[in-house]
């Protein structure tokens, strides 16, 4: 137990380090949306030091290590191409008028503490599942969570691409993106995002005890309806969007699913 401890420690202090570096660059840029780009980068951090210090059954750890490190990889990538030289997120940059000048200490815990936190809390499944050693053996329960996990990867990779394609048009200019997946969810992203850590945990259910870790999926799901994605994003950059509100009217905001015709309240 001591020892399971000392790794789940050290792992939230890489992931705390990760941020506060991230925290100084954004001081030194007065811009905070690096954080959007360390998200990525966090969890392939805690997921490699648990794979070097874990001794749990190798193909697993393999499997786990090896999925959390293509998502973080892309989506560090996808991110930090579209913040370059860019302004602030206007989700930032309302926290920042918010806080005035003290923003800048604020910011450490609000913005990037706080982040580091929720990737060491998202990604203990992938830990506790690279530390059990049993069984030594791949089961369905691998089998099924990668075949979910790979699911969310396609939805996810696929709705950046087409909204930055959307984005980079010169016509579709403070147009509202609302084809292909986005003409079945507002936020297919997202949608993706959160089903491969259920693809994850689905992976360590294979694993003694592994049901404990539910908390991932449960927790990065709430965090990117209620907090960080969904919420937030609509609240601070759509609010006043005639047209943005009638895209609410008619899709569903998480789940992929037939667009309303009539335009009624979800």
């Amino acid at each position: 137990m001591e020892i399971f401890l000392n790794l789940f420690l050290v792992n939230l202090l890489a992931a705390a380090g990760l941020m506060c570096l991230g925290w100084v660059y954004g001081l030194v840029k007065k811009n905070v949306t690096i954080a959007d780009s360390l998200w990525g980068l966090g969890f392939i951090l805690i997921a490699l030091l648990t794979f070097f210090r874990a001794e749990g059954f190798w193909a697993r750890k393999v499997v786990l290590t090896g999925l959390v490190t293509l998502w973080g990889l892309r989506l560090f990538l996808h991110m930090f191409t579209r913040n370059r030289d860019k302004p602030e997120d206007p989700r930032y940059g309302e926290w920042r008028k918010k806080h005035g000048k003290s923003f800048w200490i604020i910011s450490l815990f609000k913005v990037f503490l706080v982040q580091a936190l929720f990737q060491w809390l998202i990604s203990l499944a992938v830990q506790y599942g690279q530390i059990s050693k049993t069984p030594a053996h791949l089961t369905v329960f691998d089998v099924a969570g990668l075949i979910i996990w790979l699911a969310g990867f396609v939805i996810e990779t696929l709705a950046d691409r087409q909204l930055k394609q959307f984005l980079t048009d010169p016509a579709n200019k403070g147009g509202i993106m609302n084809r292909k997946l986005w003409k079945y969810s507002r936020h297919p992203n997202y949608f993706g995002e959160s089903l491969m850590w259920w693809g994850i945990f689905i992976i360590v259910l294979a694993t003694p005890w592994g049901a404990w870790t539910i908390v991932s999926p449960l927790l990065i799901t709430y965090t990117l309806l209620k907090l960080t994605g969904v919420s937030l994003m609509e609240e601070t950059q759509f609010s006043g969007n005639a047209e943005y509100q009638q895209y609410i009217r008619q899709t569903s905001s998480f789940i992929p699913w037939f667009p309303k015709k009539n335009g009624k309240k979800q």
